[in-house]
């Protein structure tokens, strides 16, 4: 079995640092991270999916979006919820911009992927703002006062002063929105090819954005491993994804979670693969602080069996109604 052994030295010199110091050292790791996130990278729009130029409006377009509209007709009401909460995810961009950019700086490296990583992500809201309302699947009015409620609402999670953290959170929630968006076009299958087509290309995006931030965090265990797995111990066992401040997100998520779109298995998994990934049972020569907090995030898949578990016991028959779907009853034996 391959043993990760810290660099003596150099880890401790890393671990008297100040965070911020760490991250230095890592940018040309990161530059390299970056340019190889651009040579896989596949740029796209809304308007490759859905044409919206001038000379783009004639009766062939016409009846694209009136076979578009008649197609989303089909949509269940889960998956219009799905389809919200994914928007509206999507549409917490600005505050995570501000976040990294506070925490990290607007010089160096770090800089330039953070304005690449919101130029890549406001593609998603945008796809899918504009594929909900030309679809007319949802009363738009409401889902316009779900977005203003949602962006003055903020975003402020207790993460955000330690940038270790940050890349952990990250980490972890592209990951999760990956599967919300990919496992949200298998549930609405081929029925509505457009829509499944955005989603699939979103969920690329998220999966490359993954892999970035995963990588950094690995080279933040490498050079600062103590402090690196308490930061992670303090994220792992629970995140709080960026939409939890949405109008009705719990019952939303609930929804979603009953259709199997994105459970607490999933978040499970998402947690198991990170620490296979970054090899977290395989580091040595740490210090005592540095050993507990890797023990106890061995612990924590056992820890989100038992909740997965727990949720299923307690789950019991429910009905759902939200404004943006006219008050149409969802119901779940």
């Amino acid at each position: 079995m391959e043993i990760i052994t810290s660099t003596t030295g150099f880890a401790e010199e890393a671990s008297l640092m100040d965070k911020m110091d760490a991250l230095k050292v890592l940018e040309p790791d990161v530059d390299a991270f970056m340019q190889l996130h651009l040579q896989k990278r596949r740029l796209w729009f809304s308007s490759d999916f859905l044409p919206a130029d001038e000379k783009a409006v004639d009766p062939e377009n016409d009846t694209f979006y009136n076979r578009l509209r008649e197609r989303a007709r089909s949509l269940g009401d889960a998956a219009r919820v799905s389809l919200i909460v994914n928007l509206l995810t999507e549409e917490g961009l600005p505050h995570f911009h501000r976040l990294i950019s506070t925490y990290l700086g607007d010089e160096s490296v770090w800089g330039r992927w953070n304005n690449l990583w919101t130029a890549e992500e406001d593609r998603h809201g945008a796809i899918l703002r504009d594929y909900m309302r030309d679809s007319r699947i949802v009363n738009w009015g409401v889902v316009e006062y779900m977005q203003y409620a949602y962006q003055e609402a903020g975003f402020n999670p207790d993460w955000d002063k330690d940038p270790y953290r940050v890349f952990v959170y990250t980490s972890l929630q592209e990951r999760a929105t990956q599967y919300a968006h990919r496992n949200t076009a298998k549930y609405v299958g081929e029925d509505e090819p457009v829509f499944q087509n955005i989603a699939k290309n979103i969920a690329a995006d998220e999966a490359k954005h993954f892999q970035f931030y995963r990588n950094v965090f690995k080279k933040i265990l490498e050079i600062d491993p103590n402090r690196a797995l308490q930061s992670a111990l303090a994220i792992m066992p629970s995140i709080d994804m960026p939409g939890y401040r949405m109008p009705n997100f719990k019952d939303m998520a609930d929804v979603i979670r009953r259709v199997g779109i994105y459970t607490p298995w999933d978040y499970k998994e998402i947690v198991e693969e990170a620490m296979s990934f970054w090899k977290i049972d395989r580091l040595t020569g740490l210090s005592e602080a540095g050993r507990k907090a890797q023990d106890k995030i061995m612990g924590i898949p056992k820890r989100l069996q038992q909740i997965a578990e727990y949720i299923e016991r307690r789950t019991v028959s429910k009905t759902f109604s939200f404004d943006f779907i006219y008050g149409r009853l969802i119901a779940f034996e």
